[in-house]
């Protein structure tokens, strides 16, 4: 079987998001240093996709991973902690033959010259993911279906099922994709920036960082990004320590994903509200190659631009997984544009005061009253490690 069949009708959702992709496991060094000179290294769980499952079913979601590990202890341990934070894992497949993936980083921010990563991944169970072994009425029974570039540089199946998956046809959940440029995983030169650039188009809602835009696309800034990835109806662009930036809008005349299942990313669900600079800019059209919609005219955007926090970091990685997990869960719930962009703010900043990819979100109520504040109280705002089980939203406000 190559992909569902045309016009398949789904059942109505039981789960909230299904996300796809590889997940390792993951040594982290007990001191810092090269690896070489790491004495020991504990055993964690690390991966893109799988890291927002657990934050999403942490946070009180129903989500779902899929995935293909090998039938190794390996496996058995993603399987059994992904499964530990809530996360349905029924849609996991067992490769009997090929082995699940594992690396060992040191402890440095990820952009950094001194970080180093060693991959054990080239011919993992994962990479041999195609449209002919996944389980697509799974894949489709959510509300949103999450997925990342990560899984484009795998292995050519990997790409051609990325393509299956977001491919326009009636009953595909709203798709969201984080396009997670990482260059040492492509090869052949410049294919990996067109292949991202292709599968962004197609998405729903889309997230992608200022500096990766320019590193896989030389495209520079916010605007220059949202011409050249028009079809979304939802655009984040993350801007580092300058927040992040949210360009809303609607396709004319319908959206391409008919079983979005409530998580609105139509142009009745746009905020015009505070949190930065709003604009509604005319209407777009684009003449870059590779989606179906080239020639279309697009809805005006609402621009929201939503200034990060202060953070006193102890680990500088899962923080664009969290970020995503803490945008997708209010865009569930449908909140305005500004709230889901604070939300994956204080998703990340979690995640950046512990040493892993993954943490206890902050409880829900505790999130929606620092959500709530003025623009002058969330710029007074600095998190640092522990903030998450404060009682009351004002015991993290510290002033410098």
């Amino acid at each position: 079987m190559s992909g569902p069949a045309a016009g398949t009708a789904f059942a109505a959702t039981t789960t909230d998001v299904v996300c796809l992709g590889e997940s390792m496991v993951t040594f982290l060094p007990s001191q810092p240093g090269r690896l070489a000179d790491v004495p020991s290294f504990g055993r964690g769980i690390g991966g893109a996709e799988s890291n927002v499952a657990c934050a999403l079913a942490a946070a009180g979601h129903r989500a779902a991973w899929v995935g293909r590990v090998g039938a190794d202890g390996f496996g058995d341990h993603l399987v059994e902690t992904i499964a530990s934070y809530g996360v349905d894992t029924s849609a996991v497949r067992r490769d009997p033959v090929r082995p699940t993936g594992i690396y060992f980083r040191t402890a440095t921010d990820r952009g950094t010259d001194t970080h180093e990563v060693a991959y054990y991944r080239a011919g993992s169970a994962a990479s041999a993911m195609s449209p002919a072994n996944v389980p697509y009425e799974e894949l489709f029974a959510g509300r949103i279906l999450h997925l990342s570039g990560i899984t484009a540089a795998l292995s050519g199946d990997c790409l051609a099922l990325l393509r299956e998956l977001t491919a326009a046809r009636p009953g595909r959940p709203l798709v969201s994709f984080d396009v997670n440029h990482r260059p040492h995983l492509w090869r052949g030169g410049d294919a990996d920036a067109s292949v991202l650039l292709e599968l962004a188009r197609r998405a729903d809602l889309v997230f992608v960082g200022e500096d990766e835009a320019e590193e896989a696309w030389g495209i520079v800034g916010a605007e220059a990004i949202r011409a050249a990835v028009p079809e979304p109806s939802v655009l984040v662009v993350k801007r580092g320590s300058a927040g992040a930036t949210v360009f809303a809008s609607g396709l004319r005349p319908g959206p391409r994903s008919s079983n979005a299942g409530g998580a609105e990313c139509a142009p009745g669900a746009r905020s015009t509200e505070g949190g930065g600079a709003e604009n509604a800019a005319g209407p777009r059209s684009s003449d870059a190659g590779g989606a179906e919609n080239d020639g279309a005219e697009f809805a005006p955007d609402t621009v929201t631009h939503v200034p990060a926090l202060r953070v006193d970091v102890v680990a500088a990685v899962g923080a664009g997984d969290a970020f995503a997990a803490g945008f997708l869960s209010a865009t569930l719930r449908g909140l305005p544009v500004r709230d889901r962009a604070r939300h994956g703010h204080l998703m990340a900043a979690a995640v950046l005061t512990v040493p892993g990819d993954l943490t206890e979100p902050p409880a829900r109520d505790h999130a929606d009253r620092l959500v709530a504040l003025d623009d002058d109280a969330w710029g007074t705002l600095r998190l640092g490690p522990g903030w998450t089980a404060a009682d009351r939203a004002s015991e993290e406000v510290r002033t410098p």
